[in-house]
């Protein structure tokens, strides 16, 4: 099973809001250009390896994806959000230290 994976405009229906009846989905809403998003994301991926399949982390390159953007309102990046049974619970936007991040996918 998967533990990260890359989502477009064609899939995030079916592996996010789907995926999150499953198991908890986790999405960053990223971009290349964005320094912060290249701080968070590698954390976010690594979290993911260790909680070994507990939540699935849905990446989202708003550059590629700017629908998707704009129907979950990113207005800054990086942005994180979690769904659990097709609905956002929790989210934040900007790095946060692993700590508070563990403190996030913990709950």
């Amino acid at each position: 099973m998967d533990n990260v994976v890359a989502v477009g405009e064609q899939d995030f229906q079916d592996q996010v809001v789907e995926g999150s009846r499953q198991r908890p989905v986790v999405v960053d809403f990223w971009a290349g250009w964005c320094q912060p998003c290249l701080i968070l994301s590698p954390m976010l991926e690594r979290l993911a390896e260790e909680y070994e399949g507990r939540f699935l982390l849905a990446t989202v390159d708003v550059d590629a994806n700017p629908s998707l953007a704009r129907t979950f309102g990113i207005q800054g990046i990086p942005a994180v959000k979690a769904l659990r049974d097709g609905q956002i619970v929790s989210e934040f936007v900007g790095v946060q230290l692993e700590e508070a991040l563990r403190r996030f996918l913990d709950e």
